[in-house]
């Protein structure tokens, strides 16, 4: 885990796929927890966040995907070893472009964008999904063929 000045950097990864005209996206479930979550990842020391949103992709979900924008960023705290550390959260949406099985998530599923939404419990998340969805409409009038 890289802490750089005492602040945790976190890469969330909004991936689609384009499935028969249909856009579902990725949530994940982490050990026991009952939420779904946007998958995320600590940046690795010297490690861009567009960088390890990327790394988890391929390492984690199997995913060869391709970040479209910036979603966008937030802020937040973890608590390690009883100390309060503070978070920096960029999110990414991006596209699938390939994938193999997926080996790194225990739980996850694809469900489209109004079921990903209430399947979200976190504001923040559901906020960047929104985000998301809104860049993902723009992109689509402005290079329909590049996706």
């Amino acid at each position: 885990m890289n802490i750089k000045n005492n602040l945790i950097r976190v890469s969330g990864a909004i991936v689609f796929k384009d499935q028969h005209g249909r856009r579902p996206f990725l949530l994940v479930k982490l050990g026991d927890e009952d939420k779904w979550e946007i998958p995320k990842v600590t940046a690795r020391k010297g490690e861009s966040s567009v960088r390890a949103a990327i790394r988890m992709m391929g390492e984690l979900a199997g995913i060869n995907a391709r970040i479209l924008e910036e979603a966008g960023r937030g802020g937040g705290t973890a608590t390690i070893n009883g100390r309060t550390i503070p978070q920096k959260l960029y999110y990414y949406l991006m596209v699938q472009r390939a994938a193999s099985e997926v080996i790194g998530f225990e739980k996850y599923a694809w469900f489209d964008y109004e079921r990903a939404y209430k399947m979200l419990s976190l504001k923040r998340e559901k906020d960047m999904l929104r985000q998301a969805k809104y860049i993902l409409k723009k992109w689509e009038k402005e290079k329909p063929k590049d996706l």
